[in-house]
């Protein structure tokens, strides 16, 4: 992985702003075919670029996060600062932090990660270690399980049997992490190493640790890995997926009478009914008024529906139209040395600062809403199958064969685009009486 510094080496070399994207994310020689469809591109004055990132900021490190969010709705991000201006767009630091504070900020999150690490390690060896395991290395009663091989072979040995239950609980999902690192992102050269799953499986058993009552749920880590792939720093890609974690924990939680994104899946359903109540009319006459079709794009933001290039496109494109600049005083701990965006903005600083989704959240009450976008992302991909369904839908299974069409097919930009308007309609039309 090629670090900041070398890649802003590697752009003088370029012109043009059309610098081949594989530099940045080498795909395997089998995959490349794949990897052909993404639509992402590079563009000289759209995207946010190195050079325009650095002139954000002023002497002291404050940052002019509205012309940063204006750049990155234009064109997105450039690779080479992806992970740095993802850190402020998740609400890791406000833009009225100084260089200095963040400094302290980024050491004491470190040093913190470092002590949550330890813990875990102590616990299992194997954390930290540059591997990781894929089969059970405890029962459910918390005895050790000694007829791995596997676990022999990775350095495991839980030699008593253990009677906490958030280490029972917490060891149980080891293996289960480790199955999901071994197919996370596959297409990408980074995953071949060893290693750099490993530091996948880290993050993912460190955060289970941590947020207990999520602990790990499949899915986490294809929301987790471009982090670690973005974000040398082990610690830092953790801190940045635990922000992203607080947008959408609540997608992850399911019990036996409800599923996470439930309430999303419910937010769609109203949103359909009153933007387009024919297409709602005939779901529900095919027994897909829940909306369970649309359940994998809303819990991972659309990662299987995408290229990897383009989710991550599409990702920032959603953070910079959902930004709010109250999100770091919300997210930050509250023994923890704040910087001054934590004051209270009035109004018209709040609304220039916003994203134009969430600009619009803000002037008419309706903010607080973090992972809304995503409810109107979906809408708008039905909207765009809409004749499709409406003729040729007989029964659900036409529905989902329709929707999963559009893996590798979708514009993220345009839809974008298409969601704000929706946005538009639907808060237009539930005023209505």
């Amino acid at each position: 992985m090629v670090g900041c510094e070398g890649l802003a080496g590697l752009l003088c070399k370029k012109s043009g702003g059309e610098e081949e994207l594989g530099v940045f994310y080498p795909i395997r020689p089998e995959c490349q075919e794949n990897a052909s469809r993404t639509r992402f591109r590079l563009r000289a004055g759209k995207t946010l670029s190195p050079r325009k990132w650095h002139a954000a900021f002023c002497e002291d490190g404050h940052l002019d996060i509205a012309k940063v969010l204006t750049r990155i709705q234009r064109g997105g991000i450039h690779p080479a600062i992806k992970g740095l201006v993802w850190e402020f767009l998740l609400g890791c630091y406000g833009p009225n932090s100084t260089f200095e504070e963040r400094n302290q900020i980024r050491q004491r999150r470190r040093e913190q990660y470092s002590i949550w690490k330890a813990e875990c390690k102590n616990l299992v060896p194997v954390i930290g270690s540059g591997k990781f395991i894929t089969t059970p290395i405890i029962t459910d009663d918390g005895q050790p399980i000694t007829d791995s091989s596997t676990n022999n072979d990775q350095g495991v040995h839980v030699n008593n049997a253990v009677s906490d239950k958030k280490a029972i609980q917490w060891m149980l999902l080891l293996h289960q992490i480790g199955l999901d690192v071994v197919r996370t992102d596959r297409t990408l050269v980074f995953y071949e190493s060893e290693t750099n799953q490993a530091k996948l499986w880290d993050v993912l058993a460190v955060y289970a640790w941590v947020d207990s009552d999520i602990g790990y749920v499949q899915g986490m880590n294809d929301i987790c890995s471009p982090m670690v792939i973005l974000l040398e720093n082990e610690a830092d890609a953790f801190w940045c997926f635990d922000r992203a974690m607080k947008r959408l924990r609540e997608n992850f939680r399911c019990s036996a009478s409800s599923i996470g994104v439930q309430a999303q899946l419910s937010t769609l359903s109203q949103v359909i009914k009153t933007v387009d109540p024919k297409l709602h009319k005939h779901l529900e006459e095919l027994d897909g008024g829940e909306y369970l079709f649309a359940f994998r794009m809303l819990m991972v933001l659309f990662r299987r529906e995408f290229t990897f290039v383009d989710a991550l496109y599409l990702w920032e494109l959603m953070w910079a139209l959902e930004y709010n600049p109250n999100m770091f005083s919300i997210y930050e701990e509250p023994s923890a040395a704040t910087d001054k965006s934590s004051a209270t903005l009035s109004t018209k600083e709040l609304v220039k600062n916003c994203g134009k989704f969430e600009r619009k959240n803000v002037k008419t009450g309706t903010s607080g809403q973090p992972t809304a976008l995503a409810v109107f992302l979906v809408a708008s991909v039905l909207e765009t199958k809409n004749k499709r369904i409406l003729n040729e839908a007989k029964g659900l299974d036409d529905v989902v064969q329709i929707v999963e069409e559009i893996t590798g097919n979708l514009d993220a930009k345009k839809v974008c685009k298409d969601a704000l308007k929706i946005h538009s309609k639907y808060l237009s039309k539930a005023k209505m009486p």
